[in-house]
């Protein structure tokens, strides 16, 4: 209302019974002191009863902080990465910092324009999904103190630089997938592969499940597409108009198996009676396609916000001087395409 006075931190305390230093450690989320789980609730609880909303401005300028972190992902348009961003959104939260969304395309000038956006000084860390800028390239992000938290296809050694990394093993999880198949009795296998995202990583673990099965890897199966639902269904269009079609299809995402039963059932065949399908990612829609989408779950808000708590713990002085790498699960989700 006009006139009213804004409630401030002082107030805040006096209703909760507590020091105003102790407002202010709940504020600022200020790990370097304890604060039973009572006390935090009792003056969030006052927080609310008086409308308090702390003054990020001046925030910002004691502290020389933006209290804001990006989320940089390479296609909004992907369901995987949306809930990888609420993962992130967790732990930005639960540190008091706002987030904001870049999306690149996965293209090099995007990424580039990324980079030079942030080094105007609008964040104070990144956790981003890089196609092409490498370690180096974000040296000048580390030069500013921007922490830096990259999810990657696959391990990354550890460098002197103070850059961490998330990451699943993609050879790894593909070859489980693959062999689920052949142990399903399917020989003749054929693979929607990408040039884009991790795609290449996922062919390899394809390969390797043939080989260990001494199954020779005949060419004809392995159809390029765009990593979407329509570059999907071109490459199952191929595969089907040869001379042999495959028996099982494993897709280097789900979108692209999405598009590949699309073809199928357009041919007038079934999944998974006449083929078999298999993704990767375990997008929201896996379960409600029909029939339910066999894939691999990578937890994707799990590895958002692992990733955020690794950047905070960065921003916060208690990650060590030199980069680190963690490797995160995956899941083989049987449903009924394969």
């Amino acid at each position: 209302m006009p006139g009213k006075k804004r409630p401030t931190q002082a107030d805040v305390a006096k209703q909760a019974d507590v020091s105003q230093a102790m407002v202010s450690y709940v504020i600022n989320n200020n790990s370097a002191v304890s604060i039973p789980d009572e006390t935090r609730r009792r003056i969030l609880d006052a927080m609310h009863s008086l409308g308090y909303v702390p003054n990020v401005t001046a925030r910002r300028l004691r502290a020389s902080k933006t209290f804001t972190i990006a989320g940089v992902i390479p296609d909004i348009t992907n369901p995987f990465y949306p809930a990888f961003e609420r993962g992130i959104q967790d732990a930005a939260d639960r540190y008091g910092y706002d987030l904001i969304m870049v999306n690149t395309d996965g293209t090099a000038e995007r990424e580039r324009k990324c980079l030079s956006s942030m080094l105007q000084g609008r964040v104070d860390g990144i956790v981003g999904v890089f196609f092409h800028l490498q370690a180096m390239d974000l040296g000048a992000l580390i030069e500013q103190e921007i922490g830096v938290v990259r999810f990657e296809s696959m391990p990354k050694v550890p460098g002197t630089m103070p850059i961490d990394n998330i990451f699943i093993d993609n050879i790894a999880a593909s070859r489980a997938a693959v062999e689920y198949l052949i142990e399903r009795d399917h020989r003749r296998i054929a693979m929607l592969t990408s040039q884009e995202g991790p795609a290449r990583f996922r062919e390899m673990g394809y390969r390797e499940a043939l080989a260990a099965y001494d199954i020779a890897i005949d060419p004809a199966l392995l159809s390029l597409g765009a990593y979407s639902e329509d570059g999907g269904y071109a490459a199952m269009n191929r595969l089907l108009q040869g001379e042999s079609r495959p028996r099982a299809v494993f897709a280097a995402n789900d979108l692209m198996a999405m598009g590949a039963m699309i073809a199928i059932r357009e041919a007038g065949l079934t999944t998974p009676g006449d083929i078999a399908v298999m993704g990767f990612d375990d997008i929201p829609t896996a379960r409600l396609v029909y029939p339910a989408l066999t894939t691999v779950t990578q937890f994707q808000r799990d590895l958002g916000k692992r990733a955020a708590e690794m950047l905070f713990e960065r921003l916060n002085g208690a990650a060590p001087p030199t980069g680190r790498s963690q490797q995160m699960p995956y899941k083989l989700i049987i449903r009924e395409s394969a």
